[in-house]
């Protein structure tokens, strides 16, 4: 069983983390950023992944990173799910980074490792672990089709190309690149389109695209756990000075209950959430399942006090000039990210050899 307690190095990341989070990216930051045309908060990119070094935290010390593991990357995850953070961070830092460990790539790896490129791996957000789409050809080492809604897109200076046989790395500026809707303005999708571009295989198969969306899923069940403790923590404050009829809200019984409702759920996703991470940096054979379990759950957990954080909130819990839009959004965009917890309970019913109803 994996130690879920987190250690003393993990708290002082976090705590250096908020801190630069807190200066950088209060929610009315985040806010403006969100109705720009920028794809991401750049310097606050710089703060977090140069300046803390937080992108190279899984990378090995010989490549530029800080040799740590995926459970400190796990505890980063969490703050920048508190602080719905408009960086590239879960795409560039875990997912992309993963492919390239996986795939045993060095030098780009060392490049992310420092904060001097964005990465993407190039695949809809929405596919989960085992999903490798086929919508993109390889033939000369040139790239030729289309992949839709991709996290971070427009962001990326390097894609990571899942095509024929293998995985390749294809300079962004070698693809046409469009704009997608997105429900998550912190977080935006964009449509790639490849007509013959230039490609360098970094791998072969389909095993680093797996390695990496698994990671990616686990990491963002610490974005998710973040999210969600943000939501209660506001939703507690609140309702400690919101007056109705002469009475704190938060006195109500039935608001008592559902907070303390979704304390239990929170407390249980910080749970699994830390033990997928733990899973995943020991490259441990149960990884698959705890990913699952985590994903499953911690999805409906960060909605559910997303939604109760808008609903608790009254009428401001509905303006632009408070946050918990910003939370519900990155809330539900993350519950259809790298697999439905439906798509997830399916997986965990295959893998412990659980047949169908």
């Amino acid at each position: 069983m994996s130690d879920l307690l987190y250690g003393e190095i993990e708290n002082d990341l976090r705590a250096s983390v908020r801190q630069v989070l807190d200066d950088k990216a209060p929610w009315t930051s985040v806010l403006a950023g969100a109705e720009k045309d920028e794809p991401y908060d750049a310097p606050l990119w710089r703060a977090v992944a140069g300046g803390l070094g937080c992108a190279g935290l899984p990378v090995p010390e010989e490549l530029g990173g800080a040799g740590a593991t995926w459970r400190e990357t796990a505890v980063v995850m969490e703050e920048l799910g508190r602080a719905a953070a408009p960086v590239p961070f879960l795409t560039s830092a875990v997912i992309a980074t993963a492919a390239l460990q996986a795939a045993g790539e060095r030098e780009l790896l060392a490049r992310l490792a420092a904060g001097e490129a964005v990465a993407v791996l190039a695949v809809p957000f929405s596919a989960a672990p085992g999903d490798v789409p086929a919508t993109v050809r390889v033939a000369d080492g040139a790239l030729t089709g289309e992949v839709t809604s991709v996290a971070d897109g427009m962001a990326a200076e390097v894609l990571l190309v899942p095509a024929g046989d293998g995985l390749y790395a294809v300079d962004a500026a070698d693809a046409r690149r469009t704009a997608a809707t997105s429900l998550d303005m912190t977080r935006r999708l964009a449509d790639l389109a490849f007509s013959g571009a230039p490609a360098r295989r970094v791998a072969e198969g389909t095993g680093a695209v797996t390695a990496a969306l698994r990671t990616g899923a686990a990491m963002l069940a610490s974005e998710q756990l973040g999210l969600a403790e943000r939501c209660l923590d506001d939703t507690v404050a609140y309702v400690k000075t919101r007056y109705q009829f002469g009475r704190p809200v938060g006195s109500y019984q039935g608001l008592k209950h559902r907070l303390a409702d979704l304390w239990t759920s929170i407390t249980q996703a910080r749970a699994v959430a830390r033990h997928a991470a733990s899973c995943v940096a020991a490259d441990d054979a149960d990884a698959p399942v705890a990913v699952a379990v985590a994903q499953a759950h911690c999805s409906a957990v960060a909605v559910k006090a997303a939604e109760e954080c808008v609903q608790m909130h009254g009428g401001i819990g509905f303006t632009w000039e408070h946050p918990a839009h910003l939370y519900l959004k990155r809330a539900k965009a993350d519950s259809i990210a790298l697999g439905t917890p439906d798509r997830h309970r399916a997986a965990l019913a295959e893998l412990v050899d659980l047949p169908p109803a």
